[in-house]
């Protein structure tokens, strides 16, 4: 990652606002992670992807449970999104200064900030952006293939209309069985796009419906896996 700073930096001088941000997230996300992955001998094995229309915005949420996910997610989408990120991140060096300037920050010990970061998801959206959510909140600690979903990234989906892409990180621990970074090896990994949900029909009586089939959609992949 900070080989890349001047990369980024370079960017945002010669360019301005959000052509210098869509330039910047298009680099990390088709130059960068991809360079990275190579060097380190992971090689993805992506499926389903053609259900995503590259016209179209989507709320994307996807299973957590390594520190390497964030590059994986990145790598595996067709187009460029900006994740919905906790402001902690913020603090981490080097990765906090990518995360301030390039993700949709949200305090989550805040209604207010939460409301906020709905009307810049909607704008963003309307933009052409998609949008990337953890329902799980952050990484799954757990031995459960998943931990339990909180209702914001539903909340959010069908407050915007938007379509949910799903995605699945099946065997992540067949290459980082670890919350460390530095603890990566060589392999093969498999990720999984399900056809999107539609939400323009759906109510915010349907957030604990739709969260339990996003649910199950991810587990069903995981568990055919195990």
């Amino acid at each position: 990652m900070t080989f890349s700073v001047p990369v980024l930096l370079f960017n945002m001088l010669v360019f301005r606002g959000s052509k210098a941000l869509r330039n910047n997230i298009w680099y990390l996300h088709h130059v960068f992670t991809p360079t990275f992955l190579l060097l380190i001998g992971i090689r993805l094995q992506i499926e389903g992807s053609a259900h995503l229309d590259p016209n179209r915005s989507y709320i994307i949420v996807g299973n957590h449970r390594s520190s390497l996910d964030f590059i994986v997610n990145a790598a595996a989408f067709p187009g460029v999104y900006q994740y919905l990120a906790k402001q902690e991140l913020m603090k981490i060096p080097v990765f906090g200064w990518v995360v301030r300037n390039m993700c949709l920050i949200v305090d989550r010990s805040s209604a207010m900030s939460r409301a906020r970061s709905v009307v810049a998801i909607k704008q963003q959206l309307s933009a052409g952006w998609s949008v990337f959510i953890y329902p799980e909140g952050s990484r799954n600690a757990t031995d459960a293939p998943l931990a339990p979903f909180y209702d914001g990234a539903f909340r959010i989906a069908i407050q915007t209309k938007a379509p949910i892409a799903v995605q699945t990180i099946v065997n992540i621990r067949d290459v980082s069985d670890s919350t460390r970074f530095g603890e990566l090896k060589p392999g093969n990994l498999r990720i999984i796009w399900d056809k999107p949900i539609e939400t323009a029909d759906l109510q915010q009586t349907d957030i604990e419906s739709l969260k339990i089939q996003v649910e199950a959609m991810m587990r069903n992949h995981l568990q055919n896996e195990a």
